[in-house]
């Protein structure tokens, strides 16, 4: 089995691969599992650390048609669409976010289509499809009014992703993905950056900014969870998923004063002395138009999990980054 991560340099993508490596196998075309001989990571930079003959690193603009047509082939089972262009940088450079999160879309699955090979496709979407009036709980069935360039370029992708597994051109499935903290990398152009940046930089002894108020409700995913659940996405049948192809994943809604609280429970009063609350009203428009809560009952029937409590997301990203970089 051959696999493709775009994005596969990033702290998403290098977590899948090496889970994947370790797992060894996936579901196949007929059901049963096949062992993974080639993982394909597709970035603008090589993605580092990786010592194991089954990785093939891939340099290049996943919007480049000659790139896409490099990495995927006929060979390809598995493509893993993670590469996007982050929500802030998305709505500063309007041309950027839709060559990337819309335009290289499509040139994969056009690829897909061309080969005729149906492969399984698992896009990572987002919350910030959603936005309007909104009720406190989101369900499944609500609205899709994205209130920016990004979540619209993610709509959009989905209803690629939908149409071309109904044309049997893919096997797609489209996960709207929570927020994924902690990240152990440096903050980036996300407006949900701050997310991680106060809970990772306290514990690293670093200040730390939080640009949106303490009663801001969010809709978490810790990195474990998220990789579990990519992983789950893919191997559950597509015909379960049912006319639609994309689903709000299951998480954890808190508030940031209750990450704080969570930060101060596992690591004492000193770290969160280290945040400091400076509203920015940029940051806080885009964060407050998606939704801090889910029903999320297709997700949780087709058996995807969330965490259970921000502690423990906090103790995971210690005893994953903070310890072994000590």
């Amino acid at each position: 089995m051959h696999i493709v991560i775009t994005g596969g340099a990033g702290f998403l993508g290098s977590r899948l691969a090496h889970q994947l490596l370790k797992r060894g196998q996936l579901t196949g075309r007929d059901g049963r599992p096949q062992s993974i001989h080639r993982i394909t990571l597709l970035d603008v930079v090589a993605a580092p650390g990786f010592d194991d003959a089954r990785i093939d690193t891939v340099t290049g603009d996943i919007a480049d048609a000659a790139v896409i047509e490099r990495v995927i082939g006929e060979d390809t089972h598995t493509i893993f669409h993670l590469a996007a262009i982050v929500s802030s940088q998305a709505e500063a450079d309007f041309e950027l976010g839709m060559k990337i999160n819309f335009d290289a879309t499509r040139l994969i699955l056009e690829r897909a289509r061309t080969l005729g090979t149906q492969p399984r496709v698992v896009f990572t979407s987002s919350v910030a499809v959603f936005g309007g009036e909104l009720p406190a709980r989101v369900p499944d069935h609500a609205l899709l009014m994205p209130q920016s360039s990004y979540g619209a370029q993610k709509v959009m992708a989905e209803l690629l992703i939908n149409d071309y597994s109904r044309k049997g051109y893919i096997d797609g499935r489209a996960l709207r993905m929570p927020t994924i903290a902690v990240r152990p990398d440096a903050p980036n152009k996300a407006a949900s950056s701050f997310a991680s940046g106060i809970i990772r930089e306290p514990l690293n002894g670093q200040p730390s900014v939080c640009p949106v108020s303490p009663n801001t409700r969010m809709w978490l995913m810790s990195p474990r969870k998220a990789i579990d659940n990519l992983i789950h996405g893919h191997e559950i049948n597509g015909v379960e998923f049912g006319a639609a192809r994309f689903l709000s994943i299951d998480g954890l809604s808190i508030t940031v004063s209750e990450m704080v609280a969570a930060l101060e429970q596992v690591a004492g009063a000193g770290v969160i002395k280290l945040i400091e609350w400076k509203e920015d009203d940029a940051i806080k428009r885009i964060v407050n138009s998606w939704p801090g809560d889910f029903d999320a009952k297709r997700a949780k029937a087709l058996g995807f999990t969330a965490d259970s409590d921000f502690a423990s997301i906090v103790q995971a990203h210690i005893e994953d980054e903070v310890k072994t970089s000590a």
